[in-house]
């Protein structure tokens, strides 16, 4: 694990004070929440959750891809989810540009040009959430009675945004 000590001399501190070995697999709020890999986002610490209370999905702009939408209706049969919080941030990248600018991008600040993979760019942060929570919820393999919301994390204020159609 060369490059990664940091990480095992953290684990192990953790190690030394876990107390969370009895924390089952389905979460105790009944929930599962998709959002963006961006590091400003502590999901556990913006929703007031502990250990073993809700299921996280992270990719690139909180997006309903068909791995995220697998996950969360296998969670919603499998896990005990019946609450799913589609929560993509403010100031996200991918909700910056289109895909080509955002390959520029890469390739200008690295000088790799991406071969095979496109970025998922989102034109219009608000109607993407809106369009992916309302595909979440006609989806006809999630479990009958999922509540699906959106809301977006301000990532200068901390706070949510909920938001639903007019």
């Amino acid at each position: 694990m060369d490059g990664f000590e940091d990480l095992l001399e953290s684990n192990t501190a953790y190690a030394e004070g876990f107390d969370a070995g009895g924390v089952g697999p389905t979460p105790a709020k009944n929930l599962a929440i998709l959002t963006c890999m961006d590091c400003r986002i502590d999901v556990f610490a913006v929703l007031g959750l502990d250990i073993g209370d809700a299921k996280v999905v992270r990719n690139a702009g909180a997006q309903l891809n068909s791995g995220a939408l697998h996950d969360l209706v296998l969670a919603s049969h499998l896990l005990d989810v019946n609450r799913i919080l589609i929560m993509p941030h403010t100031r996200c990248a991918m909700a910056s540009g289109d895909a080509d600018a955002l390959s520029a991008r890469v390739s200008d600040v690295t000088g790799h040009h991406l071969r095979e993979v496109t970025p998922r760019a989102i034109d219009d942060q608000q109607e993407k959430l809106l369009s992916d929570v309302e595909r979440l919820v006609a989806h006809p393999d999630l479990h009958a009675g999922t509540r699906v919301s959106g809301a977006i994390y301000d990532v200068d204020s901390g706070r949510l945004i909920p938001i639903q159609r007019n």
